[in-house]
């Protein structure tokens, strides 16, 4: 199997029939096997049973509405094509942009290329917050993309072997790969106005995406190494005491001054003893997450090729 398409959909009854045709046809025009997996993110509406009523797709019904990130987790886990192409269900990513990411994808030989909507067909305020989600995500992670919210993109399967998915992550799957070393590249795609159904994202939906932006941030830095952060700051914090120490004793032996009524004395100790319990989280840190990958299947390097002579 050389493609796997996935959509994951949520309420979107009056769009799947069209967006699944455009797809077949865009695919079929290909020479290359491919599936179709639509994956149902417990949907309220008829979306599952317009579903049913098409051909040549697998559909994956999660129990309730787990999220994006869990329903294109549980299609990648189902696909058996050597690329997975990903997409919206809400029809605003055209399927007709694919052969782009494809041709993109082997002329620069890339593991991951993502479609990037130059001329964005949204509404102003989604527009306006999604171009500051961009900047802060260019300061924390800079996965070296114009346009990471972006649904349309093609992956190497092998890209997933050792990366599950969580919270609101996959619009910062570039970044977590390119993090772990795969090569991602960019093209500008079409992007089409919605002409049915509701958008499904919200003020809750970009805090916990600003969220998951900080763990991924926190990951790229500091998952091997987090004593350096923790024990960093714990080190700053006991210099610190040490001089306010050395300003207490220089107040009280040298200026003869009373510090009885003076909380330097409380502040020098507590920030001494803030620095101490960081540099013991940093250590646990560190053993935990010596831990972690000396017992998951996830590792902190990635291999592109294996050449035997």
């Amino acid at each position: 199997m050389k493609y796997s398409v996935i959509v994951p959909v949520y309420n979107e009854q009056d769009n799947v029939k069209k967006l699944h045709q455009d797809i077949v046809t865009t695919m079929s025009g290909l020479d290359d096997d491919y599936e179709i997996i639509f994956v149902d993110d417990g949907s309220s509406d008829d979306t599952v049973t317009r579903l049913q009523e098409l051909s040549r797709l697998s559909i994956i019904q999660l129990r309730k509405n787990f999220g994006q990130t869990a329903a294109l987790d549980a299609g990648i886990k189902l696909a058996q094509g050597e690329y997975i192409i990903t997409l919206d269900g809400d029809g605003q990513n055209p399927p007709s942009e694919i052969p782009k990411l494809i041709k993109t994808r082997q002329d620069g030989d890339y593991d991951v290329v993502s479609g990037w909507r130059a001329q964005r067909q949204d509404p102003l305020m989604k527009k306006f917050v999604s171009r500051g989600a961009n900047v802060l995500r260019k300061l924390l992670i800079d996965d070296g993309i114009h346009d990471s919210g972006c649904s349309l993109k093609i992956y190497k399967k092998a890209c997933f072997d050792q990366l599950d998915l969580y919270g609101e992550m996959h619009r910062f799957i570039p970044a977590i790969l390119k993090l772990k070393g795969y090569t991602v590249g960019e093209v500008m795609v079409k992007h089409q106005a919605r002409t049915s159904g509701i958008s499904k994202y919200n003020w809750k939906r970009t805090i916990k995406g600003f969220l998951d932006m900080i763990g991924v941030w926190f990951w790229k830095k500091y998952a091997t190494r987090p004593l350096h952060l923790f024990g960093g700051i714990g080190m700053l914090a006991i210099l610190i005491s040490f001089i306010l120490f050395l300003f207490v004793v220089y107040q009280k032996i040298i200026l003869h001054i009373d510090l009885s009524n003076s909380i330097l004395t409380e502040i020098t100790f507590f920030v001494f003893i803030i620095g101490i319990i960081l540099v013991i989280f940093g250590l646990m840190s560190d053993m935990l997450s010596k831990l972690y990958f000396g017992t998951s299947k996830d590792r902190a390097y990635s291999i592109k090729k294996i050449t035997k002579k």
